[in-house]
């Protein structure tokens, strides 16, 4: 029953709870109590996965004749028969397979996005004007500011040890100073709070689920909730209206790959958020609430009696 329930737990959490809390509005006003929630969902998928994996590979162990767990694979046989032995085998090879497509996805992607990064941030090293705004200057460090000569506006940012704030000549000169601090101000809080880490465990744990299980909504709600983050950073120092006009300016520039960009896709959503309502702390409270029940109750509920049942087996 636990590798039932665990096997259930982790379908669910792979599929179609992240489609339903993607398709939920309320994510909009409480973005960081939302991000948490997602990072719970997913974090409990994992856990759900291999125990579900352990749950069924466990049963190898059952008791011998004399009661002892048994410990050779040819008593296992004897005790499962062939068929059943080979099939909790095969799906405890499937928990490994899963554990090392985890790994092999987290090293890769994050060896091909810094890559990328390396090799952007060079180009904008060697490519980048000196001089600077008054308003570009107050509001980011001489050290990571990169000006390009283009003419259309554009703002992203570049993470990392050694991070870049890049805005093109086209963005200090349509914009007004307001409007110049609340985009840069945006990239600031990308790079202070690291979102490119939460970005890159998200796409990890994407890539290593099987395709017929795995859904694309957790990635797409969270790059959404990363930039409301950064929103809600910008707003503090310079208000909304500058930071709609500044996005609305930007929406139509791309960044390269593993840059994050002020404008893009859900340019519309997030200024139509802007002029709507506050964030709600009643909605965080609740989705914090939600992230500590996903994490703590099957692990209660399921958890502990398999790990209970374990404890019997092996103290006979």
């Amino acid at each position: 029953m636990s590798a039932l329930a665990f096997s259930i737990l982790a379908l669910l959490l792979v599929g179609p709870v992240p489609a339903m809390l993607a398709r939920a509005a309320w994510p909009l006003r409480a973005p960081r109590a939302a991000l948490v929630l997602w990072q719970a969902i997913a974090v409990a998928a994992v856990l759900s996965a291999f125990s579900a994996g352990l749950a069924i590979a466990s049963r190898l162990f059952a008791p011998g004749p004399d009661g002892h767990p048994t410990s050779t694979v040819v008593r296992e046989i004897a005790k499962l028969g062939l068929p059943l032995w080979l099939a909790y085998v095969g799906v405890f090879a499937l928990t490994l397979l899963i554990g090392a497509r985890l790994v092999v996805a987290i090293v890769q992607v994050a060896i091909a996005t810094r890559r990328r990064r390396a090799r952007h941030r060079m180009l904008v090293d060697l490519l980048g004007v000196e001089h600077a705004s008054a308003a570009a200057q107050a509001c980011t460090r001489a050290s990571e500011l990169r000006i390009l000569d283009v003419e259309q506006p554009l703002a992203y940012c570049l993470p990392g040890v050694h991070s870049r704030v890049v805005v093109s000549e086209g963005t200090l000169t349509t914009l007004a100073d307001a409007e110049v601090m609340a985009i840069l101000t945006h990239e600031r809080a990308h790079l202070r709070a690291r979102h490119d880490l939460v970005l890159e465990a998200f796409t990890a744990v994407h890539a290593a689920f099987p395709r017929y299980v795995r859904s694309a909504s957790a990635l797409d709600a969270v790059r959404l909730l990363i930039e409301l983050l950064a929103d809600d950073a910008a707003v503090r120092t310079a208000g909304p209206t500058p930071l709609a006009r500044a996005l609305v300016a930007c929406a139509a520039a791309r960044a390269p790959s593993g840059a994050l960009a002020a404008g893009g896709p859900t340019t519309v959503l997030r200024v139509q958020r802007l002029a709507g309502r506050p964030n709600s702390a009643a909605f965080a409270t609740g989705a914090y609430l939600c992230a500590v029940a996903v994490l703590v109750v099957p692990t209660i509920a399921v958890a502990v009696p398999w790990l209970t049942e374990l404890h019997r087996l092996f103290s006979t």
